[in-house]
């Protein structure tokens, strides 16, 4: 037991220290979450001292430089580069004057909403929808008096209405893949949860724009400078690479701007996509840290000691399906990754769902579910770290309106509570 806390302790300082001096200071900006993240891996690299220090140095490099860590780096020096050279040359002013000449001030929010969920379904990705959508929404934010991170938020709860349905998910390909199921018994489960969430907070959303009141006066579209967001979300939808997206977005804006006088000459389009990428260091870091953080956790039987813990109590199916809703949620917390978290539980709920007679692709469902809910709050996971770069906001600022997450949630712990739906349960 005590070795278990021991490996959990770095997750545990990380949040302690941050909601502490937070809490203390009585304002969430005034701590930098780049400095619980250093305090935390100092914290990890000094209490494992069961091998030698440049041992632990070692892993924790290699934690934070995985193949999947520096993909989400790349992605992000891309999407920093591709959102500051849409703004200098006017793309997203345009794509904002566009969206607000076509829906009325009080649907904003379920515009946004509506949209997130189907270019997120659509290209199956969280990230690449809060890296095509967020610039937009921070812009209608400003343009309508709206909170930048209740705007932020809504692009951020719809991009998992995708990650968590989407037939080209890899949580999805990854959850029926260890439960041995099929990707349309998965979806067919999936929506009887999904569905009712996201009619509820599209409703919500109805609601909280009839206050949003419509700016004094919006600009003619220029139609040549949307043609980067459209391009993007186009072939984002078509299935490209998310990469080969933002590096066609910066493409255009580059030729568009140049065209039109956005850009003075070559050097400011340079110059813009430098700031950009810039403007991502501390989203960059805080990644890196946080990957190298809970490698040690994991080398030194952190996630191993949770899920030993979290299953030796299990004696009914509802108990089976909420230790497996559990153990992928803390697992998720602690590696900040939902397709990492499932695939680390994956075989051990699939062995928990077989013993105690759970549906295979009701196991398969929790597994994306859970691990897309906690993935969609926690402030230091991939999807708020980029979505509060691209908005210039706290991470932690978005987390109180992520509507849909929290529904998502509670929808999906109700039906193991409740047997829902009957004929899977």
């Amino acid at each position: 037991m005590k070795k278990g806390i021991k490996a959990l302790s770095p997750i545990i300082v990380f949040v302690l220290f941050y909601l502490v001096t937070s809490i203390i200071a009585g304002d969430f900006y005034k701590i930098p979450i780049t400095v619980a993240f250093m305090v935390s891996s100092i914290y990890a690299i000094i209490i494992f001292r069961d091998r030698p220090l440049m041992h632990r140095i070692n892993s924790y490099s290699r934690g934070a430089a995985t193949d999947q860590m520096m993909l989400m780096i790349w992605i992000f020096v891309l999407a920093g580069a591709f959102a500051h050279s849409a703004k200098s040359m006017g793309s997203i002013d345009a794509t904002v004057n566009l969206a607000l000449s076509l829906l009325p001030p009080q649907m904003i929010f379920a515009g946004m909403f509506l949209a997130a969920c189907f270019i997120s379904i659509s290209i199956g990705t969280s990230v690449g929808t809060i890296a095509a959508l967020t610039p937009i929404a921070t812009g209608l934010a400003q343009e309508t008096g709206t909170d930048i991170a209740l705007m932020t938020a809504i692009i951020v709860g719809g991009s998992f209405f995708g990650d968590n349905l989407s037939f080209i998910s890899d949580t999805t390909i990854m959850a029926t893949q260890t439960q041995g199921c099929r990707l349309s018994d998965k979806f067919r489960v999936n929506s009887f949860l999904v569905f009712p969430a996201a009619i509820i907070i599209l409703v919500v959303y109805v609601f909280l724009g009839q206050g949003t009141h419509a700016p004094q006066h919006v600009d003619a579209v220029e139609w040549v400078k949307v043609i980067p967001y459209l391009t993007v979300l186009i072939t984002a939808i078509c299935g490209m690479n998310v990469m080969a997206v933002l590096t066609l977005g910066i493409v255009l804006c580059g030729i568009i701007g140049l065209a039109t006088g956005g850009f003075a000459d070559v050097y400011g389009w340079f110059g813009a996509m430098g700031e950009g990428i810039l403007s991502m260091g501390e989203l960059i870091i805080v990644t890196m840290m946080a990957g190298g953080m809970l490698e040690l956790v994991k080398q030194h039987g952190g996630i191993d000691f949770i899920i030993r813990q979290l299953t030796r109590r299990v004696s009914s199916k509802r108990g089976a399906e909420l230790s497996i809703a559990t153990l992928v949620s803390v697992v998720d917390f602690c590696t900040a990754n939902n397709t990492v978290a499932i695939l680390t539980v994956g075989d051990i709920a699939k062995q928990i769902g077989d013993r105690y007679g759970v549906d295979n692709k009701k196991c398969a469902s929790i597994l994306d579910t859970f691990s897309c809910t906690v993935q969609g709050l926690i402030p230091y996971g991939a999807q708020l770290l980029i979505a509060a770069g691209l908005a210039s906001v706290n991470p932690v600022a978005i987390v109180p309106y992520l509507y849909y997450p929290f529904a998502l949630g509670i929808v999906a712990l109700l039906s193991i509570l409740l047997r829902y739906p009957k004929r899977y349960s």
